[in-house]
């Protein structure tokens, strides 16, 4: 299986499932559990189960029914396929309608198969949250939906690579990070401060940045590997704050390609991540063969880099 065809089954904004490819290069090549304190809808995860660098994983995720979802869709798939089909075929006399009440269902039960439903249905695949914890994204009018034959395809593909192999958790991620075990490789994307300052409709609140910084430095004294998805850059815009360098962290900066809303807007803009990796994750790859880049970009000037960057994975294997 190769990254461009690995199974997922919810259009989830923000999720780093095109990245995968980039950000399991600087993973080491083999660790005894991945742990993700910000699982989402864990492409991380997926992507290394298929790649074979560990078959053991920590999910974990504040969002509560996200993480049931998670939890139903690996270990039951075809329960959740056969209750999405069913949602799905109730839509078609009043799409608009049967949406709505959908939502209000969720909103009094926080039943993760209804939540399934939402996030195949609603604009963006975006979760967003009043003030009051209530889901209030709304309806993207131009579709159905994902098919239900597809979507139990794909979830049968994920449940296939992760299925008996996880834990799964709604912690706080300092919970999380205060359990990790030797051997244990950390991978973390928080919502960034740049977006959501210190509240994040995803959560109903932000990730702290003094807070988030204090666990690094305690993943650093325990010398535990861990690598961070954090801030990011569109043109000359800025997102987030660019981790200290009293971490040591390494920072790398990831092309994630041309903004589709710049574009429409008659700019030429590029959305740039960043992915920090721990010293202790440093020490590690150092050790491999090849590790002297810090930008990773598609464009054909950049050509070296991405030569460089297929060597480090070679000799990462």
């Amino acid at each position: 299986m190769t990254m461009v065809n690995l199974p997922h089954f919810i259009q989830y904004q923000g999720s780093k499932r095109n990245l995968a490819k980039y950000i399991l290069q600087f993973f080491p090549k083999h660790i005894n559990r991945l742990v993700e304190p910000f699982a989402g809808t864990a492409a991380i995860s997926v992507a290394t189960s298929a790649s074979q660098i560990t078959q053991s994983f920590w999910l974990n995720d504040l969002n509560k029914p996200l993480i049931e979802l998670l939890e139903l869709s690996i270990e039951k798939p075809d329960e959740i396929a056969n209750f999405y089909l069913e949602l799905w075929n109730e839509q078609h006399t009043d799409p608009v309608a049967h949406y709505f009440e959908i939502r209000s269902k969720f909103n009094e039960t926080n039943d993760p198969r209804l939540f399934l439903y939402l996030l195949a249905r609603c604009v963006k695949g975006s979760i967003r949250y009043n003030s009051e914890g209530l889901f209030n994204q709304s309806l993207d009018k131009r579709r159905k939906g994902t098919r239900p034959e597809t979507m139990r395809k794909n979830i049968a593909g994920v449940s296939n690579l992760l299925k008996g192999r996880c834990k799964f958790t709604s912690l706080d991620y300092r919970e999380v990070l205060e359990q990790v075990q030797e051997g244990d490789f950390i991978y973390m994307d928080p919502p960034y401060q740049g977006v959501c300052g210190n509240r994040d409709s995803r959560y109903l609140s932000g990730i702290n940045f003094d807070d988030f910084v204090l666990a690094l430095e305690q993943l650093n004294r325990k010398e535990c590997a861990f690598a961070i998805s954090y801030d990011g850059r569109l043109g000359n815009k800025a997102f987030g704050k660019i981790l200290p360098k009293s971490l040591n962290l390494e920072r790398i900066e990831i092309e994630v390609g041309r903004s589709s809303q710049s574009t429409l807007l008659g700019k030429e803009e590029t959305t740039i991540e960043s992915l920090y990796l721990s010293p202790s994750l440093s020490k590690i790859l150092m050790n491999t063969k090849v590790y002297d880049f810090s930008y990773i970009g598609k464009k054909p000037k950049q050509l070296t880099l991405l030569e460089k960057h297929g060597e480090f994975a070679a000799a990462n294997r």
